[in-house]
């Protein structure tokens, strides 16, 4: 079975930072991407960050300048760097991996920043 898991999250201040971190394991035997979604009440998913294995990246927006994704294709690990944090960024935020024909998800990890 493919297991995605999260870590880090939490809680910070605006302007604080946070990482996250994901490693997929499991019968993968070969990852295009990696990448976090973020989900708050009353609101649509939304896509975060994601990079591809040959490190191409796309951000939402909303997050440019302040989230850096990186990824260890090696370890099929991905973080995500958030700095510069605000209040709008509050969410679940959850990691996929894309793989073969099928797309798998983490639990989600909650990230609340508050003053």
């Amino acid at each position: 079975q493919v297991h995605v898991v999260e870590s880090g999250g939490g809680l910070v201040q605006p302007g604080g930072s946070l990482r996250l971190s994901c490693a997929a394991s499991g019968s993968i035997f070969s990852i295009y991407a990696m990448g976090w979604y973020r989900q708050a009440p009353g609101k649509e998913r939304e896509l975060v960050a994601r990079i591809t294995s040959g490190g191409k990246t796309n951000y939402a927006d909303s997050v440019k300048g302040r989230f850096t994704i990186s990824r260890d294709n090696s370890k099929n690990t991905v973080s995500l760097q958030m700095n510069s944090l605000k209040l709008d960024d509050t969410a679940v935020y959850i990691c996929t991996v894309r793989s073969g024909v099928y797309d798998y998800w983490g639990q989600g990890i909650q990230v609340t920043v508050s003053s």
